[in-house]
Formats: structure tokens, C-alpha cells, sequence
């Protein structure tokens, strides 16, 4: 059950909630158990999270969904029922987190290609904006290593035929700069690095690097931020596309890449995961992503393509054994959020919570 989009509509318009609706609310919130541990609703403080809500609804729902309108979103309804059932809430989370904080926060956000890490980044900046927190948005992109030295580097293992996987960033560069922005220095520029996907032909480069102002909190995301070595066990009988020796030990020696990037997962102070109920949709995402971009007339991967380049970041780090863990075991993330194949919201919980 959700939210009526009737009543959110009202209270986005400056309606005040009438307390008979505010009670609906809260057991529609309550009724959703995993949810309400994730963002850690109970029966003594719903009333007040519930009202909270409702006046930051009003300050920003407007400008949320003007934004979701130049990310293509094309259903406002399913806009405004996620604004309300996830975005709001994990925002006033986060500050939250910050206000005990007396340093910059960094939270981790964990997403594959189409599950809307740069959508959720997007809006959790600007609904932190109305709660008077300034923040910036990185992304593991930007600590790519060089063209030139990731030629060099892949002269040496001809694998790395794709930038992306463990050992293409720059890792020193990432723990220098999340230093720099946990502990900014006073009256100074902190330079942030960026990185041009569509330089030497789409193999990237780097580009100017961006000067901003000290922030209360970063938003740093990727497509393994926070991703743990496993044992190397697993991949004895390891899921498809892991099928030969070759594959094998091209997964075991990203494995081993993997724990160089450990001393920069230390610097985050919370990660959230948006994955897929099923991790084979990220291939049927991006076929549609393609599509889409080649009926405007830009030229694309054809689907055969496609699902090669996909598999291979699954023979990298597959989904089954590196993100799996994240969302099943305590400890390891605050916040999951599986999607359906729509996009969806299926649930939101808190790992090592979930009601079964």
C-alpha cells in the first residue's frame, strides 16, 4: 500500500495534514516494517518524522519533479510516490547523520548502470539544499587513471580492455581528495577531479578539475563504491559468464585488485546499494538505454555488443558475489534498495533486518 497520490498532492499544494490522515500515514509507514527500520520510524517518533515530511514535501516537491522531468522521467505519479516513500526520508536521514558530525559526511552510493544513482544524487542534493546542508557529488569515474596511463596499463594486461574495473582509478588520488573534503582546510578551495568520457573517442580522459568551496556532505558514487574482496573460494564454482580457467583467474586477479581500494571505502561514513531483484536486468537496462540513445540518430552498441560488454564486468566482479553480501549480511551497508525491472521501488531495508 502506498501513500494515496490524492493526499500527497494536497499537502505538496500547502495543504496542512488533518490528524486523521497523519494517523493513515503513519500506519501505511509502520505497516512496511523493513522500511521503517531503514529509516528508523517507530511508534513514538512516526507522528513526528510523518510531519517533517509533509512540510519539506511542501518546501521542495516542485523542484524535485521539475528535475525528475530532465532526468526523462516520464511518470510524475511514480515520481512523486518515490519523492515521498524514499527520497525525502533517506535525505533527512543523511542530514541527520551529519547533524552528529562534526566533520563533513560521506555517504556511499552503490548502483549499476540504470538502477538511477545519478538521479538519487541529484535529488538528495537539492532536498539537502532546503535543509541548509551545502553538498557536492563525485563519482569513481573521476579517479580514473590517465589515457596515457591506462594504455601503459593495459599493455600490460591485455584483459583491462574496458576502463571500469578495479585497478583503472587512481586510488591515492580518491583517499587524498575524500581527506581533503572530511578535513577541509579554512577560506580553502578544495579541487575536485573530473573525468571526460567522451575524450580520444570515448576512452576518456582527464579533464579540468572543478575548485568548490568546503561542503557538509559528499555524495560519492559508483558502480562497486564500497565492493569487499570475497574468498577466493567462490569462484571454483563460480555463476555464468564465469565459466572457463581464463575467466576464472581474471576474476580472482580483480579480486585481489579489489583490496587496494579498501583504504577508500574507510573514508566513507555510510553506503547505501541500489541494485536490481534480478542482476540480469542491468543488461536489459542498458539495451534500453541504447536504444533510446540511437533513435535520436547518435550511433551505439548493437545488442550482441552489448550483453559482451556487460558480461564483462559481471566476469569482473559479478553481481551474485560481491554486491549479494552487501545486501544479505549486517554491517557492510545502512541502506539497500532493490529495483524492479520498471524501476520501481520493490522494498527498502536495512541489511541484516529484513522481515522474511
Amino acid at each position: 500500500m502506498n501513500v494515496p497520490l490524492s493526499l500527497l498532492q494536497r499537502w505538496q499544494a500547502g495543504n496542512c495534514p488533518q490528524p486523521e490522515e497523519l494517523q493513515q500515514v503513519l500506519a501505511e509507514e509502520l505497516g512496511n516494517r523493513d522500511r521503517a527500520l531503514a529509516f528508523e520510524i517507530t511508534p513514538h517518533n512516526g507522528l513526528q518524522a510523518i510531519e517533517r515530511r509533509v512540510e519539506l514535501l511542501q518546501q521542495v516537491g516542485d523542484e524535485v519533479l521539475q528535475l525528475c522531468q530532465t532526468f526523462a522521467f516520464e511518470d510524475m505519479d511514480r515520481a512523486r510516490q518515490t519523492l515521498w516513500m524514499l527520497w525525502l526520508p533517506l535525505a533527512l536521514q543523511i542530514a541527520d547523520r551529519k547533524s552528529r558530525l562534526n566533520r563533513p559526511l560521506i555517504q556511499g552510493i552503490l548502483g549499476g548502470q540504470g538502477t538511477g544513482k545519478t538521479t538519487l544524487a541529484a535529488v538528495l542534493r537539492l532536498i539537502l539544499g532546503k535543509l541548509n546542508y551545502s553538498s557536492t557529488s563525485i563519482s569513481i569515474d573521476d579517479l580514473y587513471k590517465s589515457y596515457a596511463e591506462r594504455q601503459e596499463l593495459q599493455r600490460q594486461d591485455p584483459r583491462l580492455i574496458w576502463r571500469g574495473p578495479p585497478g583503472t582509478h587512481d586510488v591515492e588520488l580518491g583517499i587524498q581528495l575524500l581527506d581533503s573534503l572530511r578535513h577541509p582546510q579554512p577560506h580553502q578551495s578544495i579541487e575536485i577531479p573530473r573525468f571526460d568520457k567522451s575524450a580520444y573517442n570515448g576512452a576518456g580522459d582527464r579533464t579540468a578539475p572543478e575548485l568548490i568551496d568546503p561542503v557538509d556532505i559528499v555524495l560519492f558514487e559508483g558502480w562497486f563504491v564500497g565492493v569487499r574482496p570475497v574468498n577466493e573460494a567462490v569462484f571454483d564454482r563460480a555463476p555464468p559468464p564465469i565459466i572457463t580457467s581464463e575467466d576464472r583467474r581474471f576474476a580472482r586477479d580483480t579480486n585481489e585488485r579489489l583490496k587496494a581500494y579498501l583504504p577508500l571505502w574507510q573514508r566513507l561514513d555510510r553506503l547505501l546499494v541500489l541494485y536490481p531483484v534480478d542482476y540480469h536486468l542491468s543488461q536489459q537496462w542498458r539495451k534500453e538505454a541504447e536504444h533510446k540513445m540511437k533513435a535520436t540518430g547518435k550511433t551505439g552498441m548493437r545488442d550482441r555488443e552489448i550483453e559482451q560488454f556487460v558480461e564483462y564486468f559481471w566476469k569482473a566482479l559479478h553481481p551474485e558475489l560481491f554486491i549479494k553480501p552487501l545486501v544479505e549480511q549486517p554491517g557492510l551497508a545502512e541502506c539497500a534498495i532493490a529495483l524492479r525491472g520498471d524501476r520501481t521501488v520493490e522494498c527498502v531495508y536495512r541489511p541484516g533486518l529484513r522481515e522474511l
